[in-house]
Formats: structure tokens, C-alpha cells, sequence
């Protein structure tokens, strides 16, 4: 496991300074990019104050993911039926097959 460096992002036109393995840097800018993009939308709907405004886009990407993670559960949940559902019309093909 590799030390971690200090790396600065930049959130509303603030410095920050974060602590990241080396190896994670760019995947560090990049979420840094990504979260500066999201609050400068937040701001431009006229919501005030760096707190706030964080605040609310950690609530909208919460809730992206957490919509992501169900749309992913129902996924999977259908694949599970699929499968069920194949495994009955085999049988049934087995079955009229045999008579």
C-alpha cells in the first residue's frame, strides 16, 4: 500500500487540500471536477452560502446513487426471474419431450 500525498481541488473557487494514495490523484480530480460542476448548478439556482450549497449537491448525489443502486437491484431481480421463468419452460419442453 502506497503513502498518501496531499492533493488540492479546487470547490467554488476554495482551495482544499486532501490526503489521497498516489495511485488515486486523477480518480481524486476528476470526483473533485465532477462535484465543482454539480454545485456551480446548485449556486446558479440561487442558493446561497458554500455550506448550503454543499450540502444540497451531497443530497442530490446521495440520492443519484441510491436510485442507481435500486434501478441495479431490479436488474438483477429481473435476471433472477428470467432465470426462473427459463428454467420452468425447460422443464415444461422436458417433460412434453418425454410423452
Amino acid at each position: 500500500m502506497s503513502e498518501a500525498s496531499s492533493v488540492v481541488v479546487h470547490l467554488l473557487d476554495k482551495e482544499f487540500r486532501v490526503g489521497c494514495p498516489p495511485e488515486e490523484k486523477e480518480n481524486l480530480i476528476r470526483a473533485a471536477r465532477f462535484l465543482d460542476d454539480k454545485m456551480r448548478e446548485i449556486r446558479a439556482s440561487n442558493v446561497l452560502g458554500l455550506e448550503r450549497i454543499a450540502v444540497m449537491a451531497a443530497l442530490n448525489l446521495a440520492h443519484e446513487l441510491l436510485l442507481a443502486n435500486g434501478q441495479l437491484s431490479v436488474q438483477q431481480d429481473g435476471g433472477n426471474r428470467v432465470g426462473r421463468l427459463l428454467e420452468r419452460v425447460e422443464a415444461e419442453l422436458s417433460a412434453l419431450r418425454e410423452n
